[in-house]
């Protein structure tokens, strides 16, 4: 069995989602960035960098989004959530999310996260007022250039799709329309459409 740990509104969702997806059997224990759970001495003890999602497996725990992604699928290959046996096309799917991890989630966290990289206020309004922009533009590129359809990858849903459902999450509280990218948009209701996303959704809000 696996153990999840997350917080809501954050990527960890796309794990979540995955592991239904997956029909994985699993928990999941919530933490309160409120009361800084993930700074507790505990949660450090399972994952050192003080952060969500973490993975625990019966051969150690996992971090990183991407990497959790690509282990589910690769550990319940039949359901499909990766083209395993093409390893350009596996390749495409890790440049996807790469993308989404190292560009748009940095991007989104600049509105929020300011002191991970300056300590001046003046900077903090600064980075906060680009998020709309450059958020924009990062689902603006992957609208135009990167998204295939219908799913992320094309006709087959994969690991990206749940990742970019979550980011996708984050746009009305970036100051960013969503129906400026119609595909986005259109996958963003079908993903909120799909059993394994509604019921990850129902067990946030319990």
């Amino acid at each position: 069995m696996f153990k999840l740990y997350y917080a809501t509104g954050t990527c960890a969702l796309a794990t979540y989602i995955t592991l239904e997806e997956a029909g994985a059997d699993y928990t999941a224990e919530r933490l309160s960035f409120k009361t800084n759970e993930q700074s507790s001495p505990d949660y450090l003890a399972i994952n050192p960098k003080g952060r969500v999602p973490a993975l625990v497996t019966d051969r150690g725990v996992l971090t990183e989004t991407p990497a959790m992604l690509a282990f589910i699928a690769q550990s319940f290959p039949k359901a499909r959530l990766a083209p395993l046996d093409d390893p350009f096309d596996f390749a495409q799917v890790q440049s996807f999310n790469s993308y989404l991890c190292s560009t748009v989630h940095i991007n989104h966290a600049h509105k929020v996260r300011g002191a991970r990289w300056a300590s001046e206020e003046s900077s903090f309004a600064d980075m906060k007022a680009m998020v709309p922009k450059t958020m924009g533009a990062c689902f603006a590129l992957i609208e135009q250039k990167m998204f295939k359809g219908p799913w992320v990858m094309g006709e087959q849903y994969t690991i990206c799709d749940p990742y970019l459902y979550t980011l996708s999450t984050w746009l009305e509280g970036d100051s960013v329309d969503i129906n400026a990218t119609p595909k986005v948009a259109d996958h963003f209701k079908r993903m909120s459409d799909r059993p394994a996303v509604r019921k990850v959704m129902d067990a946030q809000k319990a």
